[in-house]
């Protein structure tokens, strides 16, 4: 049980929340007036407080700056007639534990509560299927994973199912959904896991080096070959080589490639000696392979030779209840490496996140965690830290008002760049996604000054 203070000078909304948390079993006071909150707050202790900013007498951040000066552990929660007001987002620099939107009050208002109140230990979380955050992700992590929904629980039973089973895997997913974490998994939990895993991303070697890299080379091979070197094949025996994006492979490659897989020898450049090699291989793909090898860019026989056993990684947008526990994840993981306390996220900032597409997948969601988590300066993180296309839409129409050319401006440069990202730079095929004209394309990437 806990104890918890509402203020709030609406009658109705007053009621409506103490009568929630009476059936929960609270202990609850409620008042509409600041002065009797105080005397409230002074004669006993509140484990939460839940406040609208807009009270008579003393404005809500006064009231918070009063409840923190006499006792700073007292969670206070703020319910807000609109969430990105300025005066809000004050509220969480001065301490208060998460705000809510009164249009979503009774909604979020328990989620919320009971997150802060397992946080401070005073009760079991029954509201979220009574599982911890801690629980959850044991339960729904797997080997630095994470994934509820069911294709991913299947992606992990499939995993285990194949990691001694020697054959190989083709992994298949949009860029930034864990196709190199699912291939470190699998190497991990077989018998393999103490033998090398190496990665193969042929785009950050040379073409004129692809050769010598992947089989290695006699001495005297070329110029400067001035002794024997060992290559991924010879370093990775008896382990796993991950090959990543294969598609981005050169047919000449891929014909080395597959007479490798076939025959399970190779030999180094310069050499006449076949070497055998034990060697497990996983690859992985964001293209449609089938329609390469239809367009004459992908060679069949290392298709099937890779292909033995695919896995479908879902995108991010297609696993959106993932989120909430990826977020959780990545706050503490870079809470830790940048020496602050743990930090909680705004049910505002998380709304903002579960209706985001995340072209960039769970790796995008990563990248603005680590961001977000770098800039807060509060305990929480709020919207306007959230970077990129997530906040864009977060701008509200204040008392102020807006700049609506310059939110326009943001919106609009926003999609130049998923178009571009999407169309992998190409203009043309960009302005045809936008459809506007390739003119008209090239004066707004100078204008926003796109790179």
């Amino acid at each position: 049980m806990a104890n918890i203070l509402i203020v709030d000078e609406n009658q109705g909304i007053r009621e409506l929340i103490e009568e929630m948390f009476l059936n929960d079993g609270h202990d609850v006071k409620v008042t509409g007036e600041t002065t009797r909150a105080i005397e409230l707050f002074r004669t006993k202790t509140f484990d939460v407080v839940i406040t609208d900013l807009k009270i008579p007498k003393i404005n809500g951040i006064e009231f918070l700056k009063i409840i923190k000066d006499q006792k700073s552990d007292t969670t206070v929660i703020i319910v807000t007639d609109d969430a990105s007001e300025e005066t809000a987002i004050n509220a969480m620099k001065e301490g208060a534990y998460d705000y809510v939107r009164k249009e979503n009050a009774i909604k979020e208002l328990k989620k919320v509560v009971y997150s802060a109140l397992t946080k401070k230990r005073l009760i079991e979380n029954n509201y979220s299927e009574d599982k911890t955050d801690s629980e959850e992700m044991e339960k729904y992590s797997f080997c630095g994973i994470i994934g509820t929904k069911r294709e991913m629980l299947k992606t992990f039973s499939t995993i285990k199912k194949l990691s001694d089973i020697p054959i190989n895997i083709l992994i298949l997913g949009e860029s930034g959904t864990g196709k190199e974490l699912v291939a470190r998994a699998i190497h991990d939990n077989s018998s393999r896991s103490q033998k090398p895993f190496i990665v193969l991303n042929c785009r950050s070697i040379p073409d004129d080096l692809l050769e010598s890299e992947l089989f290695g080379y006699v001495k005297g091979a070329f110029t400067g070959a001035n002794s024997e070197k060992q290559g991924y094949f010879d370093i990775a025996n008896g382990g796993t080589i991950f090959l990543d994006e294969v598609a981005n492979y050169s047919v000449a490659l891929q014909t080395q490639l597959s007479r490798v897989i076939q025959e399970q020898t190779f030999q180094r450049m310069g050499g006449t000696e076949k070497i055998h090699v034990d060697v497990r291989i996983i690859s992985s793909s964001k293209n449609n392979l089938e329609d390469m090898i239809k367009q004459g860019q992908f060679r069949d026989d290392l298709y099937y030779r890779l292909n033995v056993m695919p896995i479908v990684i879902p995108p991010l947008r297609e696993r959106r209840e993932d989120i909430p526990l990826l977020v959780s994840s990545f706050i503490k993981k870079y809470s830790k490496m940048f020496g602050k306390q743990p930090m909680n996220i705004s049910s505002y900032s998380l709304e903002l996140l579960m209706n985001y597409d995340f072209p960039g997948n769970v790796r995008e969601l990563e990248n603005i965690i680590q961001r977000s988590v770098a800039l807060e300066s509060s305990n929480i993180i709020l919207p306007e830290k959230l970077t990129h296309g997530v906040s864009t839409l977060a701008t509200e129409i204040t008392d102020h008002g807006i700049d609506l050319n310059t939110e326009l401006d943001k919106i609009e440069k926003v999609f130049i760049e998923k178009a571009l990202l999407k169309t992998k730079g190409s203009k043309k095929k960009a302005a045809e996604l936008l459809n506007i004209t390739f003119d008209s394309l090239r004066h707004r990437i100078d204008k926003f000054d796109i790179q």
